[in-house]
């Protein structure tokens, strides 16, 4: 979802180094990616080990962005920010807006709109995707991601399942660049307790016990076309925490989630500007007040970085 599901721009930005194009800050060119969902560097889905912004080793740089994203019931905008430190260290916020359309009606709150704030941090602690591009040492990098989720009318259902409405999401990514080949792989494994990526809170008791961490894995590959156009795809797994609940509150099935998945192309007209368009599967998203339909559509992002 990041106004759509912003997808691995940053992959199409890694292959660039095939051509060896550079920055004017002397990084290679889009070595910093693109803003995932969540606000830091990476893909649409996913983070990626990478440290977003142009800053190379010695400088500090920065990069915003503006996504939207569209499925058969729902829309979402995203906006955010992000600091690269050092190419080692990064800070990102992203604002999420998830419009429920006529969700919202059927549950009786028409117009709901859930919003949902991420602080995210992350550190570089092994390799370079760049300098061990022709090694098996990938690029490896550990993050810290603090959700909070607003105050609206859907905070009584939420509370009366058990789910909190705020988290912390800890994660490890490792980005592999094979440079000979145009191909960059990348693998996340996420620690969450999120339902919905946190836009239907956190957890939850009724019927059970959810509340407890559980490990998601996430994956990213991306292939050059040409120097600025890069096409892929990324698979993100999520843990279904709120099924038991629903089931409980006489449901059924009614809140189950699925996994999310998205194909991308990603286009660098400059070294500051990213462009991604792709299509993105979210599985079903409340299925008890929208019949079950698969949630596919489109994700469109736009990123600046110096």
């Amino acid at each position: 979802m990041r106004n759509i599901l912003s997808t691995p721009l940053a992959a199409g930005a890694l292959a660039l180094l095939c051509a060896g194009a550079q920055a004017d800050t002397g990084k290679l060119l889009l070595t910093g990616g693109v803003s995932s969902i969540e606000g830091a560097a990476g893909g649409g889905l996913t983070p990626w080990a990478v440290i977003g912004s142009n800053a190379t080793a010695d400088e500090i740089g920065g990069s915003a962005y503006l996504t939207n994203a569209g499925t058969r019931d729902y829309g979402l905008n995203i906006y955010g920010a992000a600091l690269g430190i050092h190419d080692r260290y990064e800070l990102s916020i992203a604002q999420q807006d998830f419009n429920t359309r006529d969700t919202g009606t059927a549950l009786g709150l028409p117009g709901l709109h859930l919003k949902q704030t991420i602080v995210g941090a992350k550190v570089r602690v092994l390799g370079d995707a760049v300098l061990d591009s022709d090694t098996l040492m990938p690029q490896v990098a550990v993050g810290v991601q603090y959700k909070t989720l607003g105050s609206t009318g859907l905070d009584g259902t939420l509370a009366a399942l058990g789910a909190k409405r705020k988290g912390v999401d800890v994660y490890v990514s490792a980005t592999k660049l094979f440079l000979g080949q145009s191909l960059l792989v990348n693998a996340t494994l996420r620690a969450t307790k999120a339902n919905q990526n946190g836009l239907l809170g956190y957890g939850a008791t009724l019927g059970g016990n959810e509340n407890r961490y559980s490990l998601q894995p996430e994956f990213s590959v991306a292939y050059l076309l040409s120097k600025n156009v890069a096409v892929g795809a990324e698979y993100r797994f999520m843990r279904n925490k709120l099924e038991g609940a629903g089931r409980a509150a006489g449901l059924g099935n009614g809140l189950r989630s699925e996994d999310w998945k998205d194909i991308f192309i990603a286009w660098a007209p400059t070294k500051n500007v990213s462009l991604t368009l792709a299509y993105v599967d979210l599985g079903v998203i409340v299925p008890a007040t929208t019949a079950s339909r698969k949630q596919t559509g489109y994700y469109v992002s736009a990123q600046v970085a110096f």
